[in-house]
């Protein structure tokens, strides 16, 4: 068995998800939040024989969670080799962040207009959560909640369509995080939740939509979606020594 895999899996058991439902769903939701939690880094491969000794249960079993989180973009399901974790490029990064944006704001303006007091409320309990968790170090947890916070949040906005899209899309960012973050690792999310819930509270639809934007561009200022100079081509990676070399024939 893959005991890194293993270890990885087994530190999960937050959502609310993997607490109820049928027994892919479990497994769904356990990787599901592995990945939210960036305890799965992009490219790690998904053993069907090591997860299916993990949770207990068959290859069949696996397979049905491993496609509904292909369908979602953050498992890739290679034929002959086995699954693994999306490793999303800096196109599709820039794609997947300009989508975001579209979702987002559609969300937070439906989430003004339908949110009720309980899911206000529901909401005020989580960012309080989520602060915690980095207060104390548990970054993973913490960027789990951040996560778990824009998919309530499409929950609030009452549109069924627009919460399978964003359950994709923040997972992919957090693929996209874990690939391309740079610099400062800080992260000051709750405030900007903490200000947004206000803004819907008070029904001020375009201090939200603001707000929203303003919170994007934080995490978007954060990842490194330039070309990154990178190559697998040897002669272009040494081309300087190369380049020493004929002048010093000369």
């Amino acid at each position: 068995m893959n005991d890194r895999l293993q270890q990885i899996i087994g530190q999960s058991g937050n959502s609310r998800e993997a607490r109820t439902g049928t027994q892919d769903d479990v497994v769904y939701a356990h990787i599901f939040d592995a990945i939210l939690e960036q305890r799965l880094a992009p490219g790690t491969k998904l053993s069907e024989e090591a997860l299916g000794e993990i949770f207990g249960v068959s290859r069949t079993i696996i397979r049905r969670a491993l496609s509904r989180l292909a369908h979602e973009q953050v498992v890739l399901l290679r034929p002959n080799r086995g699954a693994v974790v999306a490793e999303p490029s800096l196109e599709e990064a820039r794609q997947i962040s300009f989508a975001r944006r579209i979702v987002e704001r559609a969300i937070t303006e439906l989430a003004v207009e339908h949110a009720t007091s309980d899911q206000i409320a529901n909401m005020k309990r989580l960012v309080k959560e989520e602060q915690a968790c980095f207060d104390k170090g548990d970054r993973g947890s913490g960027i789990r909640l951040s996560g778990e916070f824009h998919l309530q949040l499409a929950l609030m906005a009452n549109n069924a369509p627009l919460l399978n899209f964003q359950r994709s899309l923040v997972s992919q960012t957090s693929l996209i995080i874990a690939r391309y973050e740079t610099g400062n690792r800080s992260h000051c999310s709750y405030d900007e939740h903490n200000q947004l819930i206000k803004a819907i509270e008070q029904r001020d639809k375009a201090r939200a939509v603001e707000l929203m934007m303003h919170h994007l561009d934080h995490i978007d200022h954060k990842l490194n979606l330039q070309d990154d100079g990178a190559s697998g081509d040897l002669h272009a990676v040494f081309s300087h020594l190369m380049l020493d070399r004929k002048k010093g024939a000369k």
